[in-house]
């Protein structure tokens, strides 16, 4: 007799294709702008950076978007995520002559020998850790390279590659979005709260750890299941085409060959590490270098010109998808500028806050961050426009500066998992192979448990005055 599906089950099956739930919020945000009034915050320029002024809020003539223009701002969406747009493709290109060569299947398979398949568990864990880490100390769009690694290491172990995903992606996202030094969010909001830079680390790291961790525990609890019956895989019918081992395991070594490429890889994101750190490299030059990288695979591995060619058209054909997401959710980004209404959602959501209780108004405040994220999905620019209405609101509520940004941080970072609004989250999901209808099912039990843990620190630095 089968067991009958719980609701929680029927419910995540009901979420929309990724291409649906994107222009079901295209439809949403083009209403929105006839029933918003439009607004905007006045801003100045502090060290080049355009920052809102508290308490400068007005109404101004609305600009609803009209049937025509919904459909003009997907190519303006295109247009304004160019850049991410081919970092998507560039790493696609580079993974597909990393893959081409077979160096990076025959160091996987070779990692794999050398622990042991006894110790899969053990490698998803400290695998999690290492994707955190690189969140943590790296950036986020900055280490899109290293999530395809995940899925030959996840498929290799017996896993798919919705875990896969859960290794690089989810663990990259919640160690940049929780990071304890994160410049975009707590680098920013300390700026502009003045407050010494990346202070009150502690909470933070603590938490940040807790999240990783939990995380860690969710894809190992993840890949028992899909170990012990198969038909529970969410990655079931994607494709895994060039991504799996082609022998067994014990078979595996790394000639010389193989070693200059991943020689070669290595060196380039070790260029990328220093350009981002000392030369402030953005996404332009992360592309470049994607492709030196590809160009100096395809010569240690002594292809020819039209092998090199196929190579970087079928690396594209792969890619492409992940990519067109990019800029169509990016069109959403454009409706609320053509519409004028995300400033007034600021506006909103901050005089809800006014006359909660002490404890509430913090937990309240970061949920607040977590609706604004879907609208304004940039970190630092999330920072620039609301912390400046947000820091003030919270001394008037009680809360230090301190509290008002970790609340920030917690709703930007950890909304950030299902944000289908965020190119890089997109962009990182599509180098998996993974849509953001299966990823939601996968990651939103997760969410759930961080969140919790992450309103308990809240409370936490209230009972503590944390400054």
């Amino acid at each position: 007799m089968t067991k009958p599906e719980s609701k929680t089950n029927s419910i995540f099956k009901r979420i929309p294709h990724a291409i649906t739930m994107l222009f079901g919020i295209i439809v949403l945000v083009t209403l929105l702008t006839y029933l918003l009034p439009a607004g905007t915050y006045e801003r100045v320029l502090v060290d080049g950076r355009s920052t809102v002024v508290p308490n400068s809020y007005k109404t101004i003539p609305s600009t609803p978007v009209g049937f025509l223009d919904m459909f003009k701002a997907i190519p303006l969406g295109f247009k304004a995520a160019v850049e991410i747009i081919f970092i998507v493709l560039a790493g696609g290109i580079m993974f597909g002559f990393m893959e081409k060569s077979k160096a990076v299947e025959n160091a996987v398979g070779t990692l794999v020998k050398k622990l042991g398949l006894k110790n899969k568990h053990l490698i998803i864990v400290i695998m999690t850790f290492i994707y955190g880490l690189l969140g943590v100390a790296v950036g986020y769009e900055n280490n899109i390279a290293m999530v395809p690694i995940a899925a030959v290491l996840s498929l290799a172990l017996g896993g798919d590659l919705i875990l896969a995903a859960g290794i690089s992606v989810g663990a990259m996202t919640i160690g940049f979005g929780l990071s304890p030094i994160n410049p975009y969010t707590v680098g920013t909001g300390h700026k502009i709260a003045e407050l010494p830079m990346f202070s009150g680390a502690l909470l933070r790291s603590v938490l940040c750890f807790t999240a990783l961790c939990i995380m860690a525990y969710y894809n190992v609890r993840y890949f028992k299941k899909i170990s012990a019956n198969p038909d529970k895989s969410l990655g079931k019918g994607l494709d895994v085409s060039e991504l799996t081992l082609s022998k067994p395991v014990h078979e595996y070594g790394m000639s010389r060959k193989n070693w200059t490429v991943i020689f070669i890889f290595i060196l380039g994101l070790l260029t990328v590490l220093y350009g981002v750190f000392n030369l402030h490299w953005y996404i332009n030059e992360l592309s470049a270098v994607f492709l030196i990288v590809a160009f100096l695979c395809g010569l240690a591995s002594r292809m020819s010109a039209t092998r090199m060619s196929e190579t970087v058209l079928k690396a594209v054909g792969i890619a492409a998808p992940g990519a067109f997401m990019v800029g169509f959710a990016t069109s959403i980004k454009v409706l609320m500028e053509m519409g004028n209404i995300g400033d007034t959602i600021s506006y909103q959501l901050s005089t809800l806050l006014q006359g909660l209780p002490l404890y509430a108004s913090a937990i309240c405040m970061s949920i607040s961050q977590t609706v604004i994220n879907f609208f304004i999905p940039s970190g630092s620019g999330q920072a620039l426009a609301t912390l400046p209405v947000m820091l003030p609101l919270g001394e008037s509520l009680g809360l230090t500066r301190q509290i008002s940004i970790l609340a920030f941080q917690i709703g930007d970072g950890l909304s950030n998992l299902v944000n289908p609004t965020l190119g890089g989250l997109i962009a990182m999901l599509s180098m998996c192979r993974v849509p953001i209808d299966r990823w939601i099912r996968f990651i939103f039990p997760v969410l759930i448990s961080l969140l919790f843990i992450a309103f308990l620190a809240l409370t936490v630095a209230v009972a503590t005055n944390y400054s």
